[in-house]
């Protein structure tokens, strides 16, 4: 039996273009084998509360019935040939509102329509998971038989068992087969599986743990996509036991064909549950006694700018934007930003992409700062224009004066001159109908080190789930493999807002060596201040630290958003109380 994992790339609600890609992937008769595609491939992922929509529900319907005409009239081949695919099943109400929704697989067959194999039985509810807000549960294992095969058959969290839930389908479905007296010739699992750092290593090893477990080849496919903050990286794959005999590429289409393994037993293994689901997402990168943030390495940075672009691009491409405008101020995020996007516009991702960077010194912006900014523009080939603030600033300094009697200064003279850059760049934005991307990183968002309608602007951030330290490792790994493009100063010099004169980060700020593993772990670990000034951090550090990331939830909740790259994120996973009890 030929096998067919489909690793699609398709927007949410394209029911047009999921529908030309079906019927012309089986135009001719000579299609044959089993064919899987991800988990609601028929609607993308996730819905939130467009699963809700008359309009969507009633294109989907639409959708359903056209699929089923085609499938029964034009849909043939010489030789067994099915799909498995993931979508919705709808039940109504007498007045036509959704009664129940389930995440199902369906089957589809040349001459015949649609039908529902099984329905996903563990719905995630945990981080950026709210399924058991929206569907109704499945309760009974199901196998299909195809060509002679018995199949098992398993959607997405169905395989990740744990405390959190009071079944495992897993067992469920070897009980199942066994009480027939039969025996599983392969396991199914179709995932639409966000990515974060390490989890194509949780997939494959849990993989392997169910195939010997039910002595039977596992097969896991999973869709590509970024949708808003949220990735999806492909990496489907096929295990027979003991090895990974097929494996997708990460975060692009693509199509993997193999025929039916034969099963190879590995290591004795029995189900394990204490490593699964949501307690991997309070996994750190921490040292092991806290104290310090490890670096990324190569394949790391090379994973985290795949995902970032992917991010930019998706995004882009489905808003309809080809052009970006960058504030740079010679710093190093605004620097990084503007090189992965040149990285981007070298492969051709985005048609007619157009970029450009706007240099927006006040009156405490350095000589250094315009010297490296166009060191850098150059290295890339990118337009550089200036547009000094210094003289709208102390326009508004006199207003400001003449209104109040007296002086603009500290953090307001501050962060005016923050908030005219981001009025200027939505001008330069609008003028040219340009996206602005943030560059704001995770360190600065978490202690609220930056200004609400200033440098917190932009339509989506690149590096907001990397720490700062975590920055500089993926410029260094830029530098090191696209022949040094930023200027090496840029990536050596002190961190520093230029607000106000000689300022420097480390003045209002712990070192971001100090400063990271806090944050870390307060974040991932979910450690308090006591747990941390036990483990040897300093006490003072500390109290600061966890005074302004719990203070700083106001302006995190009006933050655009985070293209998420580790387990534990801001932004739709991480939903706190904006007034609360703080220090």
């Amino acid at each position: 039996m030929q096998l067919n994992l489909h690793q699609t790339h398709h927007e949410i609600g394209d029911f047009e273009g999921l529908f030309k890609y079906i019927t012309s992937t089986f135009s001719t008769p000579s299609q044959s084998g089993l064919h899987l595609f991800p988990e609601l491939f028929l609607t993308g992922y996730p819905l939130q509360d467009l699963v809700l929509q008359k309009s969507f529900i009633d294109d989907y319907q639409s959708f359903l019935a056209d699929l089923g005409h085609w499938a029964v009239n034009q849909f043939k081949s010489n030789s067994p040939l099915a799909l498995l695919m993931g979508g919705l099943s709808y039940s109504f109400d007498s007045l036509g509102l959704p009664l129940q929704i389930e995440n199902v697989m369906y089957e589809l067959r040349p001459g015949q329509k649609p039908r529902v194999l099984y329905t996903k039985q563990l719905l995630p509810n945990y981080d950026l998971y709210e399924e058991k807000k929206y569907f109704t549960p499945g309760h009974d294992p199901a196998v299909y038989q195809f060509d002679g095969k018995t199949i098992g058959l398993l959607i997405c969290e169905d395989m990740w068992f744990s405390h959190l839930h009071e079944i495992d389908p897993v067992e469920q479905l070897k009980d199942f087969i066994e009480a027939q007296k039969g025996k599983c010739d392969l396991i199914v699992n179709i995932s639409a599986s966000p990515y974060h750092l390490g989890k194509q290593d949780l997939r494959t090893q849990r993989a392997m743990e169910i195939a010997n477990f039910m002595e039977a080849p596992f097969a896991y496919v999973n869709r590509v996509a970024a949708e808003d903050e949220i990735l999806f990286d492909g990496q489907s794959f096929v295990v027979d036991g003991k090895d990974i005999v097929a494996l997708g590429k990460r975060f692009r289409q693509d199509v993997i064909s193999l025929p039916l393994p034969v099963f190879s037993s590995g290591k004795t293994t029995h189900l394990k549950s204490d490593s699964n689901s949501w307690g991997t997402i309070f996994s750190s990168r921490l040292s092991s006694d806290t104290r310090r943030l490890l670096p990324l390495k190569e394949h790391e940075c090379e994973e985290v700018l795949e995902g970032l672009m992917l991010g930019i691009s998706d995004y882009a491409l489905k808003n309809k934007m080809a052009r970006f405008t960058i504030a740079l101020s010679g710093g190093m995020d605004s620097s990084l930003v503007l090189a992965i996007l040149k990285i981007l516009k070298d492969r051709k991702t985005i048609p007619n992409m157009e970029m450009e960077a706007v240099f927006m010194p006040g009156f405490f912006s350095s000589s250094l700062s315009y010297d490296l900014s166009y060191d850098l523009c150059r290295n890339i080939n990118v337009k550089l224009s200036t547009l000094p603030i210094k003289f709208i600033h102390s326009t508004i300094r006199s207003a400001y004066r003449d209104s109040f009697s007296s002086e603009m200064k500290g953090l307001a003279d501050e962060n005016i001159q923050s908030r005219l850059r981001g009025a200027m760049i939505y001008a330069r934005s609008n003028e040219v109908g340009s996206m602005v991307l943030n560059t704001s990183n995770k360190s600065e968002i978490a202690v609220g080190y930056s200004t609400l309608y200033g440098d917190s602007v932009g339509a989506l951030s690149v590096l907001g789930d990397l720490y700062k330290s975590e920055v500089f490792d993926l410029a260094r790994f830029i530098n090191a493999r696209y022949n040094n493009i930023i200027p090496a100063e840029i990536i050596d010099r002190p961190p520093s807002a230029e607000l106000r004169e000689n300022q420097e980060d480390a003045q209002s700020l712990p070192a971001y060596d100090r400063l990271d593993p806090i944050l870390e772990s307060f974040l991932s670990l979910r450690y308090g201040p006591q747990d941390l000034i036990k483990k040897g951090h300093h006490p003072q550090e500390v109290m600061k630290v966890f005074g302004l990331l719990t203070k700083s939830e106001y302006k995190r909740r009006q933050f655009c958003p985070i293209i998420k790259v580790k387990a534990k994120s801001f932004g739709f996973g991480h939903r706190v109380p904006i007034s609360k009890k703080t220090l």
